[in-house]
Formats: C-alpha cells, sequence, structure tokens
C-alpha cells in the first residue's frame, strides 16, 4: 500500500522533513551536532530573527543579554542593533557554545560582545545595567524557573525588560521531545517571579514570543541611559 503523505496531518509531515535532515547530519559528518541543533534547518524562515529583533526596540547603546545564546543564532543581530557603544553578554552553561562564540566574536571583530561561562541558577551578569535580557528556546532548560527569574530582575536598569521567545505545542520535534512550554504557565510563572506581562506577539509560527517587566517598575518609568559596569567572569573576544 502506498502511504498518500497529504492525507497525513502537516505536523507529522513536518516530522518526515526533519528526521531526513538529522539523518543527513549525521551522514554527512556535520562539523557540530550541537551547533546543527541550536541553527537548525532553515530556520530564519520560522525563526524571523530579523523581526524579533525589531520587535524589541533595542536603542542604539543598549545592553542586552543573550541568556543560552547557544552558538551565538541571536548574538550578532543583537551586538548589530546595539551597535559599537552597547554591549551585548552571550551567556551560556555549555562551555563548547561559549567557546564557540567567542571564536566567532573574534573572527568577525565583534568587540561589543562579551561571552561568560554561567552557572545553571545565575547567569552572572557583570553589570546592574542590562536593559534586556533575551532568551530564546531556552527556558523550559531552566530548574527552578520562578527563583531563577525573580534573581534576575537585580541585574536589570529600572526601566529594563525580559523578553521570552519559547517553542510550544505547534514545534514538531521541540512537542515531540517535550522540549517546549506553554505560554499560560510562562506568564504564571513570570508572575509568580514578580513581573507584569507587557507584550505579546503572535508572527511566530513554532514559538511564543512574551515581554516582561518587574512588577514594581513597570508604570511610569522615565528612560534611562545605558550603563554598564566593570567585566567578569567572561571570555575575552578582543
Amino acid at each position: 500500500m502506498k502511504l498518500n503523505w497529504r492525507a497525513i496531518p502537516a505536523k507529522f509531515r513536518n516530522l518526515r522533513v526533519e528526521f531526513a535532515v538529522l539523518i543527513f547530519l549525521l551522514l554527512t559528518g556535520c562539523a557540530s551536532l550541537k551547533q546543527c541543533a541550536y541553527e537548525g534547518y532553515n530556520r530564519d524562515d520560522w525563526q524571523q530573527p530579523q523581526k524579533v529583533i525589531e520587535s524589541l526596540q533595542i536603542r542604539p547603546g543598549a545592553v542586552v543579554a543573550d541568556l543560552g545564546s547557544g552558538s551565538g543564532y541571536f548574538t550578532f543581530d543583537l551586538a548589530r542593533a546595539v551597535g559599537p557603544t552597547g554591549k551585548v553578554y552571550a551567556v551560556d552553561i555549555d562551555r563548547d557554545m561559549t567557546d564557540l562564540v567567542t571564536k566567532r566574536a573574534k573572527e568577525r571583530g565583534a568587540s561589543n560582545i562579551a561571552v561568560i561561562l554561567a552557572k545553571p541558577d545565575d547567569p552572572l551578569l557583570p553589570t546592574r545595567g542590562v536593559d534586556l535580557i533575551l532568551t530564546v528556546d531556552a527556558y523550559h532548560h531552566i530548574e527552578n524557573r520562578v527563583s531563577y527569574f525573580a534573581n534576575l530582575q537585580k541585574y536589570l536598569r529600572p526601566d529594563g525588560r525580559i523578553a521570552i521567545v519559547e517553542f510550544d505545542r505547534r514545534a514538531s520535534f521541540a512537542g515531540l521531545w517535550g522540549h517546549y512550554t506553554p505560554a499560560e504557565f510562562i506568564k504564571r510563572e513570570m508572575e509568580q517571579a514578580g513581573y507584569v506581562l507587557q507584550r505579546e506577539f503572535d508572527f511566530l509560527d513554532r514559538q511564543s514570543f512574551l515581554i516582561f517587566a518587574p512588577r514594581a517598575r513597570a508604570q511610569n518609568l522615565a528612560p534611562v541611559a545605558p550603563a554598564d559596569g566593570p567585566v567578569q567572569n567572561e571570555q575575552t573576544t578582543k
């Protein structure tokens, strides 16, 4: 009997493609399976990184933390957004990935990127002047999320924000292996951690996209110029 792929729901047809890509990577000897996992098959098509960056409204000179930066997929776009007077902290607990981003930053001359090998329960940011913390597809990896994100408030400026882009049930591989967090869970946990939801975007097909601000500072905040502190616990990219 011939299988009719068109009769199969789109979610499972996508699995067929992604399994094929995985087999291809294994057979062709991908330089780094971790790197391939982070950067994904045709990721630009579904991730829409430029639209995500534009939605964040990052001003030149801002200080941004890329939390769970992986291979640096968003790190370098963030570095372009903040410009030469800004700073991007690429934060990850995986030394292979922090080494990779350090190497790439050196090769590209991205002197406004600092790479930090973090602890699982603390990003070890060297400044209390962060304008934006962005985490993409990493929320589900964090343990004790309420206490973790409550602790992040100490790193934020008075008008600082946290943006979370996270796989949801619509993502085929992520949904299959449980690598996702429903948006309603994120909202509830962030509320428990002391945040209020500021914005919610719906243009991503596989992910939720939420922006939060600390509850105590969420209303009537005047703009504050970006600041930076002494850099510690980081791998230099110079």
